[in-house]
């Protein structure tokens, strides 16, 4: 890959190319070169997991696919006639949703014979679709939700897909650059998998370790001490936030940094969006931040001195308990707080409900064991994590600057 230095006179190039690639792209029109197809059927209620068709609705571009489709994950039983299947290189853009930006979502489905669900836009060209669909998704979004038509639902017409100007390689530079970003996306999928296997690994280790079914031995090689059933309130302390006066609600930094509830957590640490100037309970850096309403159960760790609102509460071992062992207590206990939810409008927990929560706790020395264990794994699954954004990044930058 090599920059390209601009000249006086502007040629239709991108800023970033294959170095065996000199020639200008072509300006066309997308009717110039595709033909176009609506999709037919196929509700919600027609899927089955046991289906012997693949098929694509229209709310899976959103929520399940990107630029590629190489495995399809929906199948339903409607037999053929009457349904609109795909061709290897078809690129498909719903005809309806929610709002303009959404509904510029390009996808190419690398496969024959997939059943394609109405209020999808079919469109069949001689163009590589995979470079197709990250150009349309990319450089020409915004100018595709300019033409999407709605207020409450928006619609999208091939009519109006026909007139999109596109600034197209040649086949051969095309293809370089479908195989090319479709390489990083394999590798961010990788990644993607690679963490989500680490999550699930994880997730099965804490039910086996808080169980007490999966045990550590000391350091030669013995049992450690059995369990202990305990209160909560017994090997921690518990303050239940307060929430200030509104009126002391601030974001010129006057008092105290507020966190009020889950809207001031995120990534499991505690980002606070205002001060108040007259704080009520406080936590300190460290301490483990509970979130008892609107949800329950959310656990965090307070990053700073603050003040707690009435929608959490700090939690602080004690020298019968190891603050990190405490934390991935609750990372696990986080499904079970259910049963503890109490109000319709806004479900809440009380400080009894915490204080007396029961927990069979290990020595101190096994709860350094478990919770350095657990804690390694949450650092790959980070690491990993950070991977997945700086590939993420370095996608951005490239379809920033590889098309025109």
């Amino acid at each position: 890959m090599e920059t390209i230095q601009m000249e006086k006179v502007k040629k239709l190039v991108p800023e970033l190319r294959f170095k065996e690639f000199d020639e200008e792209w072509k300006e066309i029109l997308l009717i110039n070169v595709a033909e176009f197809r609506k999709g037919k059927g196929i509700s919600k209620s027609d899927i089955f997991d046991d289906g012997n068709l693949e098929c694509i609705r229209y709310g899976e571009l959103y929520t399940t696919y990107n630029e590629l489709i190489v495995k399809v994950v929906s199948k339903t039983n409607l037999p053929l006639k009457g349904l609109e299947l795909s061709e290897y290189n078809d690129v498909i853009i719903p005809a309806s949703g929610e709002t303009q930006l959404d509904i510029a979502t390009a996808s190419c489905v690398l496969k024959s014979g997939v059943a394609l669900s109405g209020d999808l836009n079919i469109i069949r060209s001689s163009l590589n679709g995979i470079f197709l669909s990250f150009y349309l998704n990319n450089k020409k979004k915004l100018e595709i939700a300019k033409l999407a038509q709605g207020s409450s639902v928006v619609h999208l017409y091939s009519s109006q897909l026909k007139r999109l100007k596109l600034n197209i390689p040649s086949l051969p530079e095309q293809h370089k650059i479908a195989s090319f970003l479709s390489s990083v996306d394999e590798k961010i999928q990788q990644f993607t998998r690679k963490k989500e296997l680490l999550e699930q690994y994880k997730k099965g280790l804490m039910q086996q370790l808080f169980s007490g079914k999966l045990r550590f031995k000391d350091e030669n090689g013995k049992d450690y001490p059995d369990w202990e059933k305990k209160r909560l309130g017994d090997v921690a302390l518990i303050a239940m936030g307060q929430s200030p006066d509104s009126k002391s609600y601030n974001t010129d930094s006057k008092g105290m940094l507020l966190i009020q509830g889950n809207a001031d957590i995120k990534d499991r640490i505690t980002i606070p969006r205002q001060w108040t100037s007259e704080p009520t309970k406080t936590c300190e850096i460290g301490d483990l931040i509970l979130t008892v309403r609107a949800p329950v159960g959310s656990i965090a760790k307070s990053l700073h001195n603050a003040c707690i609102g009435r929608g959490v509460c700090s939690i602080t071992n004690n020298k019968s308990s190891f603050q990190e062992y405490l934390y991935q207590f609750f990372l696990s206990y986080e499904s079970k707080w259910i049963g503890l939810e109490q109000g319709s409008t806004f479900t809440a927990v009380s400080g009894s409900d915490i204080k007396g929560l029961k927990l069979n706790l290990p020595s101190l020395q096994e709860q350094h064991k478990i919770a350095n264990f657990l804690s390694n794994i949450d650092s790959k699954i980070e690491s990993t994590a950070q991977q997945i954004n700086q590939t993420q990044t370095f996608k951005k930058g490239l379809l920033q600057k590889m098309f025109v």
